[in-house]
């Protein structure tokens, strides 16, 4: 089986074709970007709207122009005008090619993708993007969530942050790349049981930064404090769960210096760290693709929009 995969849920439209033996025939994307600020929904739904059929085509091209089988779309959660964007796009491409369509959900789709990329068996899913930051569990044909933020994801703390000392969107590489100048200087460290909370330190690192304090250092100081919680409460799954094998997913799983903590604690505890390929951290089509040909036949088809659905709401019908 082949199929085209359209991912849409946010600031990316991505187009990409995938076999049903973990090949990437072609995966192409355009992302939404700004000089200030951060995404205005309705302009990432204007944004998918102009590219779509130049993303489409580019992928169908880079592809060789196969015989697809199936079209997937990104279903649920994430920006409601995206998301029915997304769909209306799909829906009127499945008509014209005269294709079965079916949508999934994209932190699904993520957390799937550990397993295209890596040879995970039964891992922590340590899943932080803009809108999320989940540690999570497959257990019984769900997906458990044992710990997650409180407040602000880790990707949306980071692009916070960002905006207000004026990088711009997306402000998460901009701060990596700051933090590689500065030292450290202490903020909130805040972990409550398996949670996490990055509203209140964005807070104080905006409040130094409006007192002097060079972003250089608070970008530094950002991402110690905040990636030490993540290896914090990624450790205390681990123990809890019983797991030997920790995955990073997720758009902030291309920081290098997360993935260096997490490497670090994984070897400390005899444990395996795992992480997607860097080009493949964020959101794009190919994960889309992987999860239609994985839930093709075995699962209910869905079309419908649905901008809250989380990951424990889907049951997992599929093998990995």
């Amino acid at each position: 089986m082949i199929c085209l995969g359209i991912e849409g849920t946010s600031h990316t439209f991505g187009a990409s074709i995938v076999s049903n033996k973990k090949k990437i025939l072609s995966d192409v994307r355009d992302m939404l970007k700004t000089e200030k600020g951060g995404i205005i929904p309705t302009e990432a739904a204007e944004h998918h709207k102009k590219v779509a059929k130049k993303i489409i085509e580019e992928a169908i091209l880079k592809a060789n122009y196969p015989k697809i089988d199936l079209i997937s779309f990104s279903r649920s959660p994430g920006l409601p005008p995206s998301l029915h964007e997304t769909k209306k796009i799909a829906l009127e491409l499945g008509k014209e090619m005269n294709l079965p369509v079916i949508g999934v959900n994209h932190v699904i789709s993520h957390l799937s993708s550990a397993h295209f990329h890596t040879k995970v068996k039964d891992p922590v899913y340590l899943f932080v993007s803009g809108a999320n930051t989940q540690i999570l569990i497959l257990e019984n044909k769900r997906f458990h969530q044992t710990g997650e933020s409180l407040d602000l994801a880790i990707g949306n703390a980071l692009d916070k942050f960002a905006r207000e000392i004026g990088l711009g969107f997306p402000g998460g590489p901009k701060v990596e790349e700051l933090a590689k100048k500065g030292s450290y200087i202490e903020l909130p460290y805040i972990v409550k049981g398996m949670d996490l909370s990055f509203s209140g330190i964005i807070t104080k690192a905006t409040d130094l930064f409006r007192k002097g304090i060079k972003k250089e250092d608070l970008c530094f100081s950002l991402q110690e404090t905040c990636f030490s919680m993540l290896t914090e409460v990624s450790e205390r799954a681990m123990a809890n769960c019983g797991k030997k094998e920790l995955v990073l997913i997720g758009g902030v799983a291309a920081n290098k210096r997360l993935r260096e903590m997490l490497t670090i604690m994984c070897k400390e505890r005899n444990g395996r760290f795992y992480s997607v390929p860097l080009e493949y951290s964020g959101d794009h089509g190919a994960m889309i693709a992987y999860q239609g040909i994985l839930e093709f036949n075995r699962s209910k088809v869905k079309t419908d929009v649905n901008p809250y659905e989380r990951a424990e709401d889907v049951e997992v019908t599929w093998n990995y």
